[in-house]
């Protein structure tokens, strides 16, 4: 996947994030947009889509691909609780037991997958 936002914005503005700090509506779209292409480049394949609603979609994770219609393995997870599990504010389990993420599908676990920034410094 050609990634169309450069990783050292989106790193520094999770690292404002793990500091603390509250983001604009616009960088926490950038934000978002930019942890969806990390997880492609990091887990590419095209066995599960990945949906942040008004923020994007990937396909990732190697297996059986999808060509049309409805993918069989789906992640739809809203913009807050996508940023909170790409910086390991909360993990896969609790979200998802906290009905805050919508995963269908044997393959739509993205446990293995997160954190995507905790630590990492821009």
């Amino acid at each position: 996947m050609k990634r169309r936002i450069e990783p050292g914005i989106v790193d520094g503005l999770f690292a404002r994030l793990l500091a603390g700090e509250e983001l604009t509506m616009a960088e926490k779209r950038t934000a978002g947009r930019g942890a969806l292409e990390e997880l492609a480049a990091l887990r590419p394949g095209k066995a599960v889509e990945v949906r942040v609603p008004y923020v994007g979609a990937v396909q990732v994770i190697g297996g059986p691909t999808h060509r049309r219609g409805t993918p069989p393995n789906v992640v739809e997870i809203d913009l807050e609780t996508w940023l909170d599990l790409a910086c390991g504010r909360t993990g896969w389990d609790d979200a998802v037991r906290a009905g805050k993420v919508g995963a269908s599908g044997i393959r739509a676990d993205l446990s293995e997958a997160l954190p995507l920034f905790r630590g990492r410094q821009p």
